[in-house]
């Protein structure tokens, strides 16, 4: 990070010898991961080209950025979110509703766990999402906080016999064998055809930054290219050394060192970048109620 003190302001200008339009005051959370912006609109920035390139800048620096007391249209947050590039269209997981995927959770909604897990949004496809604008239009009184995690800094903090080990490893990344997991055989079968797993180096390397990240995770289910003379010795004696292997870097995000967590309040807003990080949804608010709003950006191939 740039920054050193608690609390920092940035300058945001179109391009060189510009004169400044405004500031952003960014207060970041922790050491690693998050910054909280202040005095400062997303329909505005989303209208402002020196105001949308300052945001971008600090999101690539502290990979979530919040927002309160955005009270702003749906239509306000769809423009926002098109700034950073094409929307995704129907996810089978969260729907979709002209563009944004309504996350609402009230007394007529059946629990469901699969929240309950450290994740990045869509590696089961072949481009994964760049990044997500979530807005709360209600949440409890206590609860259903959110948790993003720094996976390049999950990456640096690995032994460096493990970076060894993984370089140049793949892992295969599916939809059905976590969202389908306690559906009948023949509609896991169906989901598998319908949304084939992809493949992904288990160490990709961020486009806009250079950093290294580590890119496993709950949707991962196993390397693809673990089983050579180096790693076996005889028969498959692969599969509990692989499988210990995996479990190990995909624990990496329960570490609270590379991790913000955000209480959320009606119209205070999450951007993140997620290409670098993973999160986790805390689902402990059940029978309150919990409605967000989404908006997902289309992402580029990992390499």
């Amino acid at each position: 990070m740039t920054d050193t003190l608690p609390s920092a302001k940035h300058t945001a200008a179109a391009a060189a010898g510009d004169v400044p339009r405004a500031t952003i005051e960014a207060k970041p959370l922790t050491c690693h991961i998050g910054a909280e912006l202040f005095d400062v609109n997303l329909a505005d920035i989303a209208r402002d080209d020196a105001l949308f390139a300052e945001v971008k800048r600090l999101l690539l620096e502290y990979k979530v950025l919040f927002l309160r007391d955005q009270n702003i249209t749906r239509a306000d947050h769809l423009a926002f979110a098109r700034r950073f590039g094409e929307l995704e269209g129907y996810n089978p997981n969260t729907g979709n509703e002209s563009g944004l995927a309504l996350l609402y959770k009230d007394l007529d909604s059946k629990p469901e766990h699969i929240e309950n897990i450290f994740h990045s949004d869509t590696t089961w496809r072949e481009f994964p999402s760049m990044g997500s604008v979530l807005r709360c239009v209600e949440t409890p009184e206590v609860g259903g906080d959110t948790i993003w995690v720094n996976m390049a800094e999950a990456y640096r903090g690995l032994p460096e016999s493990v970076k060894e080990q993984i370089d140049g490893l793949r892992a295969r990344h599916s939809f059905e064998a976590v969202f389908g997991a306690s559906k009948p055989m023949e509609q896991r079968l169906e989901l598998k055809e319908r949304y084939p797993d992809a493949e992904h180096p288990v160490v990709r390397t961020h486009p806009e930054t250079g950093e290294k990240i580590l890119y496993v995770n709950a949707v991962t289910t196993n390397f693809v290219n673990f089983h050579t003379p180096q790693n076996v010795r005889y028969g498959a004696d692969y599969a509990p050394a692989a499988g210990n292997l995996l479990n190990y870097l995909i624990s990496r995000a329960a570490i609270p060192e590379y991790q913000v967590r955000w209480r959320w309040t009606k119209n205070s807003v999450a951007i993140w970048d997620n290409r670098c990080t993973q999160h986790y949804a805390v689902q402990d608010y059940w029978p309150a109620v919990r409605k967000m709003e989404r908006a997902t950006i289309v992402g580029d191939k990992p390499f």
